[in-house]
């Protein structure tokens, strides 16, 4: 299923994306390199095993979040870091490569034990899709605890409309697949420079292991 060729058209690259998660499947997203330069691998939250969470560590090596929808974010009144904290290292924020940062709370679910095992994340991981499927329905409170060692991300109210991040692109391609809004995104990392992984070697990892690779360009063209 892979899409390393660069002869291959965007929108053949979204359909096969928006395939591949339906199948439960990751892809790997590049974002812009005039925005973070990284590719993300992304999982459909929901289909995220103790196997899953083991590749994003060894073979990512970014931060495992899970990229929630804003009206999944209002249900369950989840903030965005920087605004609960009370610290002056929340104040002043200038990135570089976007106004403001995603990052809400960190949550483990209740039933884990020390929250940080490929099981236990992954029982989280999967506990927040149900919970993005039916927000009207869940006690989030009652079924998640913070901190944690899942780092939720909340989206912008319009998805790629108001920001082209990794949160809007997985959950834009999400979307498209019908699933509950709710992905997994990991950012991929070079072993060698310990900066972010090339594009090149990114459509190089999709090849070896028949994943779809996708330019962000092409996810906003498509789906923005």
């Amino acid at each position: 299923m892979s899409t390393s060729d660069d002869t291959t058209n965007g929108s053949a690259s979204i359909d096969q994306a928006i395939a591949a998660l339906r199948e439960g499947e990751p892809v790997l997203v590049h974002d812009a390199a005039d925005r973070e330069g990284e590719t993300d691998l992304i999982y459909p939250a929901g289909a995220v095993d103790p196997g899953a969470v083991a590749r994003m560590r060894n073979d990512a090596g970014g931060l495992i979040c899970v990229a929630l929808s804003d009206g999944v974010a209002e249900a369950f009144d989840l903030p965005f870091s920087q605004d609960l904290i009370d610290h002056p290292t929340a104040a002043d924020h200038e990135l570089g490569y976007d106004e403001r940062s995603s990052f809400s709370l960190t949550v483990n679910h209740r039933d884990t034990y020390t929250g940080i095992t490929d099981e236990d994340r992954a029982l989280t991981i999967t506990e927040l899709a149900a919970a993005a499927g039916a927000p009207e329905e869940f006690d989030f409170a009652g079924n998640f605890r913070s901190p944690g060692h899942v780092h939720l991300l909340r989206a912008a109210p319009n998805l790629l409309a108001d920001r082209e991040g990794h949160t809007e692109l997985g959950l834009a391609l999400a979307a498209a697949a019908d699933l509950p809004p709710a992905v997994v995104v990991c950012e991929m990392l070079d072993d060698g420079t310990g900066r972010a992984l090339s594009p090149a070697d990114a459509r190089e990892y999709a090849a070896e292991h028949d994943l779809v690779y996708v330019e962000g360009r092409d996810v906003v063209e498509q789906l923005g």
